[in-house]
């Protein structure tokens, strides 16, 4: 394992902003980890661990070690009647682990297509698209306990998933670093098509929709609306969907009978109809586009022409100005709406 100096991250952040780490350190597994850890500990400097940096934006040089996670494998950890368990290692391309499940005849993840990062990162964001979670499919994780040294495993309750949240936000926030994941899927073909934009997508099909056509449309959508990291530099959605009461709600549909809204635990919903919650979810993508936002461009930054909720580097931007950028949308959401939009991106 060696220790690098002055090392430059431009291809280690999907913004492709260039900042450098004061040291960095590639890990194949977890006496690598242990290593670096120790490293950190004698250097006396602060650790990042770090996996595909798709969720990150650096707006300064990292003063301390860079840990990249490179831990790779996809194992199958327990076999059932109809389901099956498969475990990845949390340097694994997301993508690729979703591929590969699909590949082999393990379904659900289809959803979940295309979503940049690995999957070490997928149970920190809880991540979610298309009308699935993470959450949906997990079954337990590996991390390593940072102050202990003591490998644990935690299951779905432990994690504490929530709406792009789970205990590694919070109390275990750099904390512990995660080993791997797995999830129980189905052996059988099953499908998840009630999301909006996948059921048009999917309109024209005569035949059943398999799982492969559920992941071909996602992609197929995912293309079309988000630019590719490697062509133009960004970290997705860079805003998470605002959550508002419905007293708010009803103010803001006063003047805004079209604004859309969805059930907090069903995003494929386009009802103004309350129910019984108490909560709706605002899509933060309408809100910035209302504003004007949409494909506006600030110098070397700017907000993509196709999809309001990610702001893009064209090309030698800086952290901050992706920062500035962000907080004078969400002053503008703040004035216009009444309502405060919270990042999805770790700013560092």
């Amino acid at each position: 394992m060696a220790i690098l100096e002055n090392y430059e991250l431009q291809a280690y952040n999907s913004f492709a902003i260039s900042v450098r780490a004061r040291y960095f350190t590639a890990v194949h597994n977890v006496d690598e980890l242990r290593q670096a850890l120790a490293a950190a500990t004698q250097l006396d400097v602060p650790v990042l661990v770090m996996g595909g940096g798709s969720n990150l934006l650096f707006v300064q040089d990292f003063p301390g070690l860079v840990i990249h996670i490179a831990m790779r494998g996809i194992q199958i950890s327990a076999a059932e009647e109809c389901s099956v368990i498969v475990t990845a290692s949390a340097g694994e391309n997301w993508h690729h682990f979703v591929s590969y499940c699909l590949q082999h005849g393990y379904y659900g993840l289809e959803n979940l297509a295309l979503i940049p990062g690995s999957a070490g990162a997928a149970p920190v964001q809880n991540i979610g698209a298309y009308g699935v979670e993470l959450k949906d499919f997990f079954v337990e994780l590996t991390a390593l306990m940072i102050e202990s040294g003591e490998i644990v495993s935690m299951n779905l309750q432990q994690c504490r998933f929530g709406y792009r949240d789970s205990i590694f936000k919070q109390e275990l926030k750099n904390r512990a670093v995660i080993l791997s994941v797995s999830c129980r899927l189905a052996t059988e073909p099953s499908t998840s098509t009630a999301y909006g934009s996948l059921q048009i997508a999917l309109a024209h099909h005569t035949q059943p929709i398999t799982p492969a056509d559920v992941f071909a449309a996602v992609c197929a959508i995912r293309r079309s609306k988000l630019p590719d990291p490697a062509v133009l530099g960004n970290a997705g959605s860079f805003f998470k969907n605002p959550v508002i009461s419905v007293e708010h709600y009803r103010v803001l549909l006063e003047r805004y009978p079209d604004m859309p809204s969805y059930a907090l635990n069903a995003e494929n919903s386009s009802e103004h109809s309350l129910g019984n919650r108490e909560f709706i979810k605002i899509p933060a993508a309408w809100l910035i586009e209302k504003s004007g936002w949409k494909g506006k461009r600030l110098g070397a930054v700017g907000v993509h022409a196709e999809q309001a909720l990610v702001l893009v580097n064209h090309g030698g931007g800086s952290g901050q100005q992706v920062l500035d950028l962000a907080m004078s949308i969400s002053e503008s959401i703040a004035t216009t709406f009444g309502i405060q939009l919270q990042a999805e991106v770790r700013v560092l």
